[in-house]
């Protein structure tokens, strides 16, 4: 997408064929199953499918441009060894110029292969960046959790505690301190099972640099050479581009 480019859903005119945005924008989605560098710009376009406008158009042919450049790209899965589970999370506090409400991003590994991702718009508008964040490891908790369960179900049991990744320092620690302080009450209570996790040794919540942060292109828009960096630490790989 366009980083210089903010989606409003009142701008411009109306896009002529709404039913033409919406099929095409139907396809996409499914696409994000084996593409996770296109989801945070589907989940944009996805939001403007009861009125679509002609930038929301031209936004999504943005997208297929994109998609044209790169038809090979792909995940590789390779054998590393281990079967460890670790997740990545991340958020873009009010970051969506119509309601302010953040998004959450995260995507999670088993055995160093990349199995989840999700680029999700927030339900509620998060009063700080440490909320936003934390709900972002809330949701993220849950899909570690899941994964957890089911491989334990099919006989793989998974090392704990899982690591789950975190740009946010005031997050990690909210998380980490057993004491509620002021400006954490008005989080939701179902956030706060990330402390049971804790507790329970099922989940780590270690610090990592914006820089190392995976879960970046799950939340904004990001730069031609940033995203090609973090596709490549994704395990996605062009399978005809020259060695």
């Amino acid at each position: 997408m366009d980083p210089n480019q903010k989606l409003l859903k009142d701008e411009g005119e109306l896009f002529e064929e709404p039913g033409r945005y919406r099929r095409l924008v139907g396809k996409l989605n499914y696409l994000t199953i084996t593409r996770p560098d296109i989801s945070y710009a589907v989940s944009i376009v996805s939001q403007f499918l009861d009125t679509p406008w002609v930038s929301h158009w031209e936004a999504v042919i943005h997208i297929i441009r994109y998609l044209k450049k790169s038809p090979s790209l792909g995940i590789l899965y390779r054998r590393n060894g281990h079967l460890r589970v670790e997740g990545f999370t991340d958020a873009d506090w009010a970051g969506s110029p119509s309601d302010r409400r953040s998004t959450t991003g995260y995507c999670t590994f088993l055995g160093g292969n990349l199995v989840t991702w999700k680029s999700k718009k927030q339900t509620v508008v998060a009063r700080s960046s440490a909320e936003a964040e934390y709900r972002a490891m809330a949701y993220t908790t849950s899909e570690l959790t899941w994964l957890q369960h089911f491989l334990t179900e099919i006989g793989f049991p998974t090392p704990t505690p899982i690591p789950l990744f975190c740009d946010n320092q005031a997050a990690v620690h909210i998380a980490s301190n057993p004491v509620f302080h002021e400006r954490t009450k008005h989080i939701e209570v179902d956030c706060h099972f990330i402390r049971d996790k804790i507790l329970n040794g099922d989940i780590s919540t270690p610090f990592v640099k914006t820089g190392d942060q995976l879960a970046d292109m799950f939340t904004k828009v990001v730069s031609g050479s940033w995203l090609k960096f973090l596709c490549s630490k994704l395990d996605l790989y062009d399978i005809y581009a020259p060695t």
